[in-house]
């Protein structure tokens, strides 16, 4: 078998109320903080009550909220400007993954020389070459896995880019169920998909190997028994601690095996429409699994039990057909539109949307079915007419 490279993981604090373990780890590092957050955490309280927690120790503490979902370059640029002013020891993200990639930008390039964008996956020259500042990650949704992963995602005109390096690491990841609670249901329900489409995509990785299959399997596991119950009820402790595990092991797992087809087209529609990533990734589940089906109908099979928590007696074939089923089943359940046309994305835009999904050959690259230009425009189309293809 072929050596592998296992991704580092930081230093994290896992379970109902880690959020205690914050001090002690902000200590190591300075006292001089850029907090960088989601606006709607100060709505909410959430961000008063970390900051006022904070000024108790005497750390000097800068809170940054200009962040948007699915953040543009452009927001990038502002918020590294805005660090590269100031004279901070560390950087905390707190939020979603948006806020969690952003406070990854302002920490590295701190440190490192030209623009955001003269670094992005499809367009950039430059490569990172400081580590930049301290971070620590706070999630507060159950989804992105951007506290363990080493990629920053920023929107472009029409698609979305990286940035990707060891460097984007955290240093301590805090990762706390209790933060999730007052997540409404449907922002519930596309991060949690999101986390499931890691989970996924990674088990059906080309990259897949046996140290992100095991991450895989088990995120899964917690995810399908759990997603549904976190969506009726945001205060249920058990599924809110379920999701958060779920939700961290997918993106141990996809940070080491990576992402596929369903991340390459649905990083268009959030480019050309806006559409949150979590429920691009959502709609786009069945569309794609079912196309590529038979190249790994085997690895369709074995997520079913995992999925459903049942063993199943069923040929590889129809076990693989039931598992895309059971999927488009969930998405339903949890509230996500069946087409694209649910979002009021025309279907003209088929097109456009497959001239761009062909660009993301990064991610393409690890799907067990290469895909031209031309089928990835029949994903969209079906996508848009809500026709699974399971033949």
């Amino acid at each position: 078998m072929q050596a592998i490279r296992i991704a580092p993981s930081p230093l994290t604090h896992i379970g109902w109320g880690a959020l205690e373990k914050l001090d002690d780890e902000i200590e190591r590092f300075g006292n001089r903080m850029l907090v960088v957050a989601d606006p709607v955490l100060k709505n909410i309280g959430l961000l008063d009550k970390l900051t006022s927690r904070l000024a108790k120790q005497d750390f000097h503490v800068d809170v940054y909220t200009d962040v948007i979902p699915e953040p543009l370059v452009e927001t990038g640029e502002k918020l590294v400007q805005h660090a590269r002013s100031g004279n901070y020891d560390l950087v905390i993200g707190i939020g979603g993954g948006s806020a969690l990639d952003l406070a990854k930008l302002a920490a590295v390039f701190v440190k490192n020389e030209g623009e955001v964008k003269d670094y992005l996956n499809l367009s950039g020259t430059r490569k990172l070459a400081d580590k930049g500042l301290p971070k620590i990650l706070i999630p507060t949704t159950s989804g992105t896995g951007a506290e363990v992963t080493n990629i920053s995602v920023l929107a472009l005109q029409n698609t979305k880019d990286v940035i990707t390096h060891d460097y984007l690491l955290a240093d301590v990841a805090v990762v706390d169920p209790e933060l999730t609670v007052t997540v409404p249901p449907r922002v519930t329900a596309a991060t949690g998909a999101d986390a499931l489409t890691h989970a996924i995509e990674a088990f059906l990785s080309v990259n897949a190997n046996s140290y992100s299959d095991g991450h895989a399997l088990q995120a899964i596991k917690l995810i399908g028994a759990s997603l549904k119950k976190a969506v009726a009820n945001g205060s249920d402790r058990e599924a809110r601690t379920a999701m958060s595990y779920g939700s961290y092991l997918a993106g141990l797992s996809f940070f080491n095996a990576g992402v596929g087809a369903i991340h390459a087209l649905a990083y268009p529609l959030g480019g050309q429409f806006h559409l949150a990533h979590g429920e691009s990734n959502a709609v786009l589940i069945p569309y794609v699994l079912g196309y590529i089906r038979k190249t790994c109908s085997s690895r369709l099979a074995l997520i079913l039990p995992a999925l459903t928590g049942q063993h199943h007696e069923l040929p590889e074939e129809e076990a693989s057909v039931k598992c895309i089923e059971v999927l488009a089943t969930l998405m339903k359940d949890i509230g996500i539109p069946q087409t694209l046309g649910g979002y009021q994305i025309p279907p003209e835009a088929a097109k456009a949307l497959a001239q761009d999904g062909i660009k993301q050959k990064r991610l393409l690259a690890r799907c067990p079915m290469p895909l031209t230009e031309e089928q990835i425009f029949d994903i969209y189309s079906a996508a848009f007419a809500g026709t699974i293809r399971t033949a």
